[in-house]
């Protein structure tokens, strides 16, 4: 890919007329240079893509990972459990928990394309930074993994810098970390602070039920009771199960199911399994049983599932 000039992709006014443009120009332009007509583009900075849209999109199944996204330019929303959750430049979208949901675009066009950037949380990061009190405890409004925050001058500044490292691939190695820790310390300072202090915080019960997805996610396979996994969390059972589905919007179960049909689908599509091979490898006794949950989570049964996404991976 061809280095970007980001000085060439903006107006050439005189410096009184650049100081003045909307904040978010700068970014945009960076993304559209590096994102040319491709759709997604992956960095070469670890954890951080980009992604670009001429027109609005109806609602697109999606797995939601802990990660910040940021609109320079147009508009998006996440929908998770029926409640969309729209941001653009104004506001930035912070995701705390791998759970599925739906993203559409909503503003955008050939002339002006929807532009943003998507960056993993480093959740280890995230609580080094609390554990040493870099913030003071903040109240949360509510127990949901999805919201949208304010962006500010001090958050759009790091993210800009970050960007234009694409332009320096040799100084990624060393100026990259310094940079990602800048944008989480400043995330950690925004209106949005206290939800991701409660997840990441050792010993609350958001970052219990945390660390109980991830050890879920490598033991989706194996049968569960929920009283087991309370006990694990180091809850009661009715307090857990509350909490659980405040932040993943199902129950415990379900999520457990989920996991094991969007794995199978991976199976599938990457290593080239059947619907029977896959089910039985993620935990499925009855292959029968298997496609109608895939088929009430996917649309269609697994193997026109299949055949669909890679048509489209082709195109």
């Amino acid at each position: 890919m061809a280095p970007l000039h980001i000085l060439d992709t903006l107006p050439m006014t005189d410096n009184e007329t650049r100081d003045t443009q909307a904040p978010h120009a700068k970014l945009a332009a960076m993304i559209q240079a590096y994102c040319g007509e491709a759709e997604d583009v992956a960095s070469p900075i670890d954890g951080v893509s980009f992604f670009r849209r001429t027109r609005p999109t109806e609602p697109d199944t999606c797995l939601v990972e802990p990660a910040l996204l940021v609109v320079a330019q147009g508009a998006k929303q996440m929908i998770v459990d029926g409640a969309p959750h729209r941001y653009d430049p104004s506001g930035f979208l912070i995701t705390s928990l791998e759970i599925p949901g739906q993203t559409q675009i909503i503003e955008a066009s050939p002339e002006a394309p929807c532009l943003g950037l998507v960056m993993r949380l480093n959740q280890r990061m995230l609580a080094e930074m609390v554990a040493r009190d870099v913030m003071p405890q903040r109240l949360q409004t509510d127990h949901g993994s999805v919201a949208v925050g304010t962006v500010t001058p001090q958050l759009i500044s790091p993210l800009e810098r970050l960007v234009a490292l694409v332009n320096e691939p040799e100084a990624i190695p060393v100026l990259a970390p310094l940079i990602l820790q800048e944008i989480h310390y400043r995330l950690l300072l925004s209106d949005q602070g206290g939800r991701l202090w409660s997840f990441v915080a050792a010993g609350s019960p958001n970052q219990r039920i945390l660390a109980l997805l991830n050890w879920m996610k490598l033991n989706y396979a194996e049968p569960l009771r929920v009283d087991d996994l309370a006990e694990r969390a180091q809850m009661s059972a009715s307090t857990f199960h509350q909490r659980f589905r405040d932040l993943t919007t199902m129950s415990p179960l379900k999520y457990q199911k989920w996991l094991r049909l969007t794995e199978a689908r991976q199976l599938m599509l990457n290593d080239h399994l059947d619907a029977a091979s896959a089910s039985f490898r993620v935990g499925y006794e009855s292959p029968s049983q298997f496609s109608r949950e895939y088929s009430r989570l996917f649309g269609n049964p697994p193997k026109r599932d299949i055949e669909q996404l890679r048509l489209e991976v082709a195109h």
